[in-house]
């Protein structure tokens, strides 16, 4: 066997190791109904890591997709965000074909307050691999969610991040990012006030947990992540009329040919 490497990262999925082509992690009771799902959007034409069961030690076996993630390296341009978008559109499309077992189970630390599909639930920078492909990973959290609310934590995550850059500027970046994803207009006048709730209820897990102690999500608060999401609210909820403008202005007309 391959030696193990463990990987940095993953703050909520416990050690995760890389064996050869494989990354191996904890195998929960969710993970038969999270394997299933990641297989049908990969069937449905959107790149995944491929599901490899399970290891001789009782973990995950998940494909290992090579490159950095996207919060290590420069922040994307906007055809960057666009493509990101575009990808989160896929996978929600993909989502809508895929009918689970009677007996799925999962395993999701904020409750969505729909059920119309199954979502990733995590779509974000430090989860979405760069290299020769663009691969979002970590699909442990996936669950039923609606649309609107994975669509605002990806547009936000990815755009409205960096509290200390300007709100025009940030917004032409999340404007690219949902034009990538083809919202429509309904989407779009909703996404300013559902990012500032998604982003709230983020800082609620984690304030909550530690208050309680209650793990991984307690260690995070204490180690920034409770500061972080703070400013985070502060800068979506603030700013939400240039997040609306900013969706909802008409695109410039082509000129004439």
């Amino acid at each position: 066997m391959d030696d193990e490497q463990t990987l940095s990262g993953g703050n909520a999925s416990g050690t995760v190791i890389r064996i050869g082509d494989t990354v191996r992690k904890q195998w929960a009771a969710s993970t038969p109904s999270v394997h299933a799902f990641m297989s049908h959007v990969r069937a449905r034409g959107v790149d995944v890591p491929t599901p490899r069961g399970q290891d001789e030690r009782r973990r995950q076996r998940i494909e290992f997709v090579p490159g950095p993630v996207a919060v290590d390296v420069e922040p994307l341009t906007a055809d960057g965000l666009r493509r990101v978008g575009a990808i989160v559109r896929a996978i929600h499309d993909a989502s809508e074909t895929f009918s689970p077992s009677a007996d799925a189970l999962w395993d999701t630390a904020i409750p969505a307050p729909g059920a119309e599909i199954i979502c990733h639930n995590d779509l974000a920078p430090w989860n979405l691999v760069i290299g020769d492909r663009w691969v979002f990973i970590d699909w442990d959290a996936a669950a039923p969610s609606t649309r609107l609310w994975d669509l605002a934590y990806a547009a936000q995550t990815f755009t409205l991040s960096a509290v200390e850059v300007a709100p025009e500027v940030a917004a032409e970046g999340l404007r690219a990012f949902v034009d990538g994803y083809g919202a429509s207009g309904e989407l779009r006048t909703r996404l300013p006030a559902m990012m500032h709730r998604r982003a709230a209820a983020m800082l609620e897990l984690l304030t909550t947990a530690h208050a309680h102690g209650r793990e991984p999500w307690s260690s995070m608060f204490a180690d920034g992540h409770g500061s972080h999401w703070s400013a985070v609210v502060g800068y979506v909820g603030t700013n939400q009329q240039t997040w609306y403008d900013a969706l909802t202005a008409l695109a410039p007309a082509e000129p004439d040919r």
